[in-house]
């Protein structure tokens, strides 16, 4: 498994809406819109990491991370998610390595909190 990670890129985003709706195709635990999340995020700019896994030119996995607010009004609070990770691949790790990634470059930006 020759797998990279990277930002995401505006060429991405159909492949990445596909390959979302194919993860969470078969997954009991949700209301199928988690690609409507993701594009929705996008279009107004909240998503603070969107990172891709490839493997053969192929994005094989996604993972995005965007700022949300709780009760206390305290900021810099972050969720991830969702992860996806084509049918295929699931159950190799690319799951784990896109949220470790994620936080990192979270960590990066100089974020001080991390909710998931």
């Amino acid at each position: 498994m020759n797998i990279f990670i990277r930002d995401e890129r505006e060429e991405d985003i159909k492949e990445i809406e596909e390959l979302t709706k194919a993860a969470f195709l078969n997954a009991e635990h949700t209301s199928h819109t988690e690609h409507f999340i993701v594009n929705n995020l996008r279009k107004h700019k909240q998503l603070t990491v969107s990172l891709v896994a490839v493997e053969d030119n192929t994005i094989v996995g996604h993972v995005a991370i965007s700022p949300v607010q709780i009760s206390s009004g305290e900021k810099n609070w972050y969720g991830l998610g969702p992860i996806s990770v084509a049918p295929n691949k699931q159950g190799q790790g690319i799951g784990s390595l896109l949220m470790n990634s994620s936080l990192e470059k979270l960590k990066n930006q100089a974020q001080k909190v991390v909710f998931y």
